[in-house]
């Protein structure tokens, strides 16, 4: 099969290979799925990089933890059946040595969640890691219906799921954007809609949540811990995927006197079952119209490293995949 792979970590133009490798086999309980897009993440170039001084796990790695495509072989205990089956796949190199940044794929028959005949290949590629991720911000403390709901960076790839996924529960949900000019991007119909730069964007939140909000999904807590607590209700939850210090300070004593319960959220190593459950209401949720995903640039897999640095410069607005050849 085509892949790309590394075999030491560091930038990408100097690490990342493209080139044939034996094509996998799918072992007990493991499918085997015939890529068609790649998503590619932050955390995927962070493992390249040795973000945080992470070592190589296994002695080569193919990235990319999510994508889509079709079942093209079953393991001994997996239902013939699936063969033939459109599915998106999460978890592929998550604590595996082999992504989906390759013609093929092998992950447990679970984590390759059946994709709706109407949905698109691009979306099913871009609902694992930031899905599952955005899934768990919003539901891990409990149902949402009738409850206010903050999400930060509604623009980002969490966010806006996190967003969608509220909204599609029955919560009221209020987004923060950085800029007034990204105001315009919001969907009126999924959130209410604040900048951050206003001059007084706690007041802005209170005007939709006088008696404060219940759950605050956080991508930045070194910047928002002030303002979280500022309109926080009694009981709230922040749940924080990612900040921009390490060591993040908090204002612990109103927090505390708030009674706020503080969650951080490593989406490798959620429970199973949650994961699992993630999987089911993002496929619902995406089969009912619920859920849209911007999809920024798409690179074929020989332009992996231009890819990988352009998720290492930011990003954009949109999700960046790599198409694989068939």
């Amino acid at each position: 099969m085509l892949a790309s792979w590394y075999d030491v970590q560091g930038p990408a133009a100097d690490v990342l290979h493209v080139g044939e490798l034996p094509d996998p086999v799918p072992g007990p309980g493991e499918v085997r799925v015939r890529v068609t897009v790649s998503g590619v993440n932050p955390g995927d170039t962070k493992k390249r990089r040795g973000w945080l001084g992470s070592s190589m796990p296994f002695p080569r790695v193919i990235p990319h933890s999510d994508g889509a495509g079709v079942i093209d072989a079953v393991g001994d205990g997996v239902d013939a059946h699936r063969v033939g089956q459109r599915v998106w796949v999460y978890g592929a190199q998550s604590y595996r040595p082999f992504g989906t940044a390759a013609q093929y794929t092998v992950v447990p028959d679970h984590q390759a969640a059946p994709l709706p005949d109407h949905l698109s290949d691009e979306l099913g590629a871009s609902l694992g890691i930031p899905g599952i991720t955005a899934h768990r911000t919003v539901f891990a403390d409990g149902p949402v219906d009738g409850r206010l709901v903050l999400v930060h960076g509604v623009l980002g790839g969490v966010g806006s799921l996190a967003a969608q996924l509220a909204h599609w529960a029955g919560a009221t949900v209020v987004a923060t954007v950085r800029r007034t000019a990204d105001l315009d991007h919001v969907d009126p119909a999924v959130a209410h809609a604040i900048a951050l730069d206003t001059g007084d964007p706690a007041a802005a939140i209170r005007s939709y949540a006088p008696r404060g909000v219940d759950r605050i999904i956080e991508v930045a807590l070194s910047d928002n811990a002030d303002l979280d607590n500022a309109v926080a209700a009694n009981n709230a939850v922040i749940a924080a995927y990612a900040t921009r210090t390490d060591r993040t300070e908090i204002p612990f004593w109103p927090l505390l006197f708030n009674n706020v319960t503080l969650r951080l959220l490593g989406s490798d190593d959620f429970p199973a079952e949650a994961k699992r459950q993630a999987a089911r209401d993002l496929t619902s949720a995406a089969a009912v119209g619920a859920l849209t995903v911007a999809v920024g640039d798409r690179y074929p897999l020989d332009d992996i490293a231009k890819a990988h640095d352009h998720v290492d410069a930011g990003g954009g607005r949109g999700r960046i995949l790599l198409t694989i050849p068939q």
